[in-house]
C-alpha cells in the first residue's frame, strides 16, 4: 500500500484484539519515532511512558472514561510533559549539541543567551502550554507511523490526567500526562474498522493561493 492507502487503512480502533502483543521491534520503531519528532528549539520537553502491563491497563480504565482500548490495547503510549521547564533543561540541551556535533561554545553562546532570555519570560503555565503543543505534533507524528507500521492505534484526550498522574506517580518525574494512544491489533468484530471514512471533499478543507 502507498502512504494515502495506508491513512485510509488508518482509524480509530475501538476494539483491540487482547491476545494479540505487538513484537518488541514494532515498539522500537515508534519509540524512534516520537524521539525523532519535532519539537519547538528542538528541546524536546515531553516524555514518553510505554505501558504494557495488563493489570496497570485496567486500573487506568476507570479514569479515561471507562473506555477498554486502554485494557485491551497490545501497549498504552502515554505521552506527557514537563511539569517544570528550567533555564538548566536548555544548558543540557545546547550540551548535548557540543557533545554531538562538536560545535564549540564560541557559537553555541549566543543562541544559549538568547533561548534562556526568551524562557526567563515565561510563566510556568506558557511554557507548559506549549509543550502541550508539542505533545499534539508528537501523537500525529505517531499516528502516521502506526499507519506506516500497520500497528492499529486510538488517539484519546478523554482521561483524567491527574488520576493517571497519581496512579503512575509521574510527579516524582517531574511530569504530567497530556495524551493517550493505546495500540495493537483489531479486533475481528469491531464494527468501526469496515465503515466509510466521512471526511469533507478536499476542495471544502484545502485552500490553494
Amino acid at each position: 500500500m502507498n502512504i494515502i492507502e495506508k491513512l485510509q487503512w488508518r482509524y480509530a480502533c475501538k476494539k483491540f484484539d487482547d491476545t494479540k502483543i505487538l513484537p518488541d521491534n514494532k515498539i522500537d520503531i515508534l519509540t524512534e519515532a516520537f524521539n525523532l519528532t519535532a519539537t519547538s528549539f528542538g528541546l524536546q520537553p515531553i516524555k514518553l511512558l510505554v505501558i504494557n502491563n495488563k493489570t496497570l491497563q485496567q486500573n487506568l480504565v476507570p479514569h479515561a472514561f471507562g473506555q477498554q482500548q486502554v485494557a485491551n490495547a497490545s501497549h498504552v503510549l502515554l505521552i506527557c510533559i514537563q511539569d517544570y521547564f528550567t533555564l538548566e533543561d536548555i544548558d543540557a540541551y545546547f550540551d548535548l549539541e557540543k557533545e554531538i556535533r562538536g560545535t564549540s561554545e564560541d557559537i553555541i553562546s549566543p543562541y544559549r543567551k538568547q533561548l534562556k532570555d526568551i524562557f526567563a519570560n515565561k510563566s510556568t503555565i506558557e511554557k507548559q502550554e506549549s509543550a502541550i503543543n508539542q505533545a499534539y505534533i508528537v501523537l500525529g507524528n505517531l499516528m502516521t507511523v502506526c499507519a506506516l507500521e500497520g500497528i492499529d492505534a486510538c488517539p484519546m484526550e478523554g482521561f483524567n490526567a491527574q488520576k493517571f498522574d497519581e496512579i503512575l506517580e509521574l510527579k516524582k518525574h517531574n511530569l504530567k500526562s497530556v495524551l493517550l494512544l493505546p495500540i495493537g491489533i483489531r479486533a475481528a468484530d469491531d464494527f468501526m474498522s469496515t465503515l466509510k471514512k466521512v471526511r469533507k471533499p478536499i476542495d471544502d478543507i484545502v485552500i490553494k493561493l
